[in-house]
């Protein structure tokens, strides 16, 4: 069954068009509106939004240059960036039309027309703007998984320096990138300053967290689908590889994708084109795909866990975060930035941080690296009292016996605190796979990544 579409609208200073093409539409369309003049239109879309216009080009008797038509037209495009707007023109006027094509029209019929033209140029009309409005929404959905406090790549240490290097030299290219790095060491950051950097910065970044993605969902998510492709598809819906089109596509987790859903994400990229499920007809992508994965280079290399060709594919280009351990003469720098940011947030006077405690901190191994530091920042601000912050401020790891952090005025029944323990320790345990470390606590990884928000890790 063909996709029905909310509302059209017809601007027409002669009644017999207007009615014919009302009647033309009247079954794709649940409204169609026939409007006289231009006059009429531009109230009417500071409340609707059509899914298609057709704009005849002249109004006033005996006009024939299209001034009146163009004029509305570049008024709609203000309005409405993604407007659909179909140009109704004479035989003889096909100059002035590409003159609107060129001013944002998506097509013109001319008079007098067929109904089975004028059919398909609407639709196709109105399905191009429900695909830019899509595109839109789906590109905005998708940055919020990159969401979270504004964040620099902060550190001077020899590793940071190497990372900018790298970032410095891929970032103007369209090479596939992988970052490779455990847990909270910045991945994503690195990602987002090599989009900032790039050719295609004007676009949004899309990022998908393919960890949190159930296999089912996979195809859907990826590639989009179609009204009707499986129970509870309502409606079309457009892939997040198509909503980084001509932008960035950021998957997190690519490490931890299972194996026999590889080749289809692999076929995706070979072929720079998507199939979305239900469909029929493929749709061209021009896609940077930056990748990241807290699974080791070795195990990468691994042909029973990830695909080599995939691998080649993504790793054109490989950067490496060190975790926090490796670059204690970092964690100064961090503390004093995130310190001094939820002070500003929480609007709390600025506290000194004693050279004892600032060793303390130094040395402790921030099993979940930066993200760590940063929530054991923010706590400290919000718990510390006095005009110094203290050790006990901080939630510190114990580095002596490797075990998870507690507090400091010793051991606690409390759940909260004890499933925290609990989660440390088994992340820990698998080296902070995420997967592994799931399986141990009798988890899903949606469920283990749920808690681990909740927890602050």
């Amino acid at each position: 069954m063909a996709e029905t579409f909310n509302l059209a609208v017809v601007v027409d200073d002669d009644p017999d068009i207007a009615l014919a093409a009302r009647l033309a539409l009247r079954d794709m369309f649940e409204r169609v509106e026939t409007l006289s003049s231009p006059g009429e239109l531009l109230p009417l879309l500071k409340r609707e939004s059509p899914d298609a216009i057709l704009l005849d080009l002249n109004f006033e008797r005996a006009r024939t240059d299209g001034r009146e038509g163009l004029g509305c037209l570049g008024k709609i495009m203000e309005i409405d960036p993604d407007a659909a707007v179909v140009i109704i023109t004479a035989h003889g006027a096909v100059s002035i039309a590409v003159e609107a094509l060129k001013a944002g029209a998506s097509d013109f019929v001319a008079k007098p027309w067929s109904n089975e033209r004028l059919e398909a140029t609407v639709r196709s009309a109105a399905a191009l703007r429900k695909s830019r409005v899509d595109a839109r929404i789906e590109r905005g959905r998708s940055t919020e998984l990159a969401s979270g406090p504004e964040t620099p790549l902060l550190g001077n240490s020899p590793a940071m320096q190497r990372v900018r290097m790298l970032i410095e030299r891929a970032a103007p290219t369209d090479a596939n990138v992988l970052i490779l790095g455990e847990n909270g060491t910045g991945k994503e950051i690195v990602a987002r300053e090599i989009h900032r950097l790039s050719r295609r910065s004007d676009q949004p970044m899309v990022a998908i967290d393919l960890g949190a993605t159930s296999e089912s969902l996979f195809e859907s998510e990826l590639f989009g689908h179609v009204k009707g492709a499986f129970t509870g598809a309502a409606g079309e819906r457009i892939g997040r590889l198509k909503a980084a089109d001509r932008s960035t596509l950021f998957l997190d987790e690519i490490g931890n994708l299972p194996l026999h859903l590889q080749p289809k994400l692999l076929t995706a990229l070979e072929q720079r084109q998507v199939l979305p499920v239900g469909a029929n007809k493929p749709i061209p992508i021009d896609v940077r795909v930056i990748a990241a994965t807290n699974v080791s280079a070795d195990r990468l290399g691994d042909e029973t866990r990830f695909r080599q060709d995939l691998l080649f594919r993504l790793n054109t280009i490989e950067i490496e975060l060190p975790p926090l351990r490796q670059r204690r003469d970092d964690v100064p720098l961090l503390l004093d930035h995130y310190l001094r940011l939820y002070e500003r947030k929480y609007e709390k006077a600025e506290r000194q941080l004693p050279p004892a405690v600032l060793e303390a901190l130094v040395e402790n191994d921030w099993p979940g690296n930066v993200r760590a530091l940063r929530h054991a920042a923010e706590r400290a601000v919000i718990m510390a009292e006095g005009e110094r912050y203290r050790a006990d401020d901080f939630p510190l790891a114990s580095r002596a016996h490797g075990g998870p952090a507690v507090p400091s005025a010793g051991e606690t029944l409390n759940l909260d605190q004890l499933e925290k323990q609990m989660i440390e320790r088994a992340l820990r345990m698998h080296h902070f796979n995420i997967s592994l470390a799931a399986a141990e606590l009798g988890l899903s990884r949606g469920a283990l990544y749920r808690r681990m928000e909740k927890h602050g890790l």
